[in-house]
């Protein structure tokens, strides 16, 4: 965990954060802030498998993030919570 970006957890304490108690904050905090190397760090922390069930469940996710999640897992964004709650919440912007 102190491998990856600081200023990714700049709000929380990171000596009492835990990866395996909250892994869907940790998820999705590298995917949608993270570079590259806290994806390979985070990816070979948890597994794709791991990953995918946790976006599964979150209720917002970057489309960015939710499109790489699907390419990479070849899985269907249907299948993802954060986007039926997007489409029940469409902001005027995104008309």
């Amino acid at each position: 965990m102190e491998k990856l970006s600081s200023v990714l957890f700049w709000d929380i304490d990171m000596n009492e954060a835990d990866m395996d108690k909250y892994p869907a904050h940790f998820i999705q905090r590298v995917l949608e802030y993270g570079n590259m190397d806290d994806w390979r760090l985070l990816r070979s922390y948890y597994g794709l498998q791991k990953i995918v069930d946790e976006c599964k469940q979150l209720r917002t996710l970057d489309p960015v993030c939710l499109s790489y999640i699907c390419a990479i897992s070849h899985t269907k964004p249907e299948e993802y919570r954060c986007y039926h709650t997007r489409q029940l919440n469409p902001t005027p912007w995104n008309y």
